[in-house]
């Protein structure tokens, strides 16, 4: 093998008997298994996480219904060059009889009119297209291209299926450490299986780090901690994760529970989130999720993000800090969410109807005239009851109780 050949590379599986996970989707009699089986392969989107094997499984596909593969990524590949692929491949097709599956990873970052180019091929069966996603294809795909594939989802690899990986990466003789007896303890293990997350790119990438220099060893835990210690935490600021946990926050805070907010907060923050982004989002779920049950959670909102602008980061970390556990910990009202969407909705039927002469101010003498504040009760020079009966509604609208 080559020296600047990555691990999860070389050991990349030609075959399903020796590719490791997604049995929800290859298990016999799964959908998967079933297309493969007949030999009736349609055009696939697979959505999963980082390293969970989709490229390999493209792959492996190809070789199993023996088709012409053509691999790349969205962002290496333009409207020219598929107009070429395409071309290509109806000609082996009608001469030869081959298929060809045109592999797009990343595929979320074709723009709509990059896939719409893709429509007409895999509509007439030209191609068989296999995208690559980390995105939901809902949001990222347009659904003229959907419709014409069949979303398959990838799972995060278990710890088994991991425990699977690291077990054939040391045990390899041709393309694993076996010649270099390489053995790992039990913690040492669990600590990188722990870190890869589901993910065997992930795993192979800080093993082939931890075994560096070393032969006839076992590796242990100071190993793993030095070839992890610089990873980056999964966090897609412009996707779907970006998304999902934002949303945890939100009902983490919804049902008072402070300490899975602190953590939904730590993973963002730590991620490197726009702290602004959250401040925002905090300061909407004063207003919407407390409202009146506790004024005061909106001055908390909105004083974490001054105090942002005012000292910045590490420290306005704990300016937000202590503002979820606030809004986790006080009583919760959405009354006036729901009563200002009632407001709303009566506001944008009943636009036409005019304010009520007695409610009108009255600046100049003509106003005065047209009877402008005419009868109007001043609060603090009236009784209840003549307040209780000025009129504050519309002529033609009845009086309603939003709140």
């Amino acid at each position: 093998m080559e020296n600047n050949q990555p691990l999860a590379d070389i050991l990349r599986p030609n075959n399903l008997a020796d590719y490791v996970g997604q049995e929800h989707i290859l298990g016999p009699g799964k959908i998967l298994e079933q297309m493969l089986k007949h030999q009736s392969l349609s055009s696939l989107i697979f959505w999963g996480p980082p390293g969970v094997g989709k490229t390999t499984l493209a792959q492996i596909i190809a070789n199993n219904i023996q088709a012409k593969f053509i691999a790349s990524s969205a962002v290496l590949i333009g409207v020219a060059d598929i107009k070429k692929i395409a071309q290509v491949a109806a000609q082996d097709l009608e001469f030869f009889k081959t298929k060809t599956i045109l592999f797009l990873d990343e595929i979320h970052r074709f723009n709509k009119g990059q896939q719409d180019v893709l429509l007409p091929y895999v509509e007439r069966g030209t191609l068989i297209l296999i995208g690559a996603t980390t995105e939901n294809p809902s949001f990222s795909l347009n659904s003229a291209l959907l419709s014409r594939c069949r979303v398959l989802t990838l799972k995060s690899l278990s710890d088994l299926d991991l425990a699977k990986i690291l077990k054939r990466a040391l045990n390899d003789k041709k393309f694993g450490y076996a010649t270099k007896k390489i053995k790992i303890n039990k913690k040492a293990e669990s600590m990188l299986i722990d870190f890869a997350g589901g993910d065997a790119r992930s795993l192979l990438t800080a093993l082939e780090i931890a075994v560096v220099g070393k032969n006839n060893s076992t590796l242990q835990e100071t190993d793993i901690k030095e070839a992890i210690q610089s990873s980056i935490l999964y966090y897609d600021k412009n996707g779907e994760e970006h998304y999902n946990i934002i949303s945890a926050l939100h009902k983490c805070l919804r049902d008072s529970d402070a300490d899975a907010a602190l953590y939904w907060l730590a993973r963002m923050l730590e991620a490197g989130e726009d702290p602004l982004y959250i401040a925002r989002r905090l300061i909407r779920f004063a207003c919407e999720d407390v409202g009146i049950a506790d004024s005061y959670a909106l001055v908390m909102a909105v004083a974490a993000k001054d105090a942002l602008h005012f000292i910045g980061l590490p420290e306005g970390k704990l300016a937000l800090a202590e503002t979820v556990v606030y809004l986790a910990k006080t009583k919760k009202s959405n009354a006036l969410y729901t009563a200002y969407t009632q407001a709303a909705v009566d506001a944008q039927n009943t636009s036409a109807l005019g304010v009520p002469l007695v409610l009108r101010n009255a600046p100049t003498k003509l106003m005065k005239e047209l009877g402008y504040g005419k009868n109007y009760k001043y609060a603090p020079n009236s009784n209840i009851e003549e307040i209780k009966n000025q009129q504050h509604w519309p002529d033609k609208l009845p009086p309603k109780k939003y709140l």
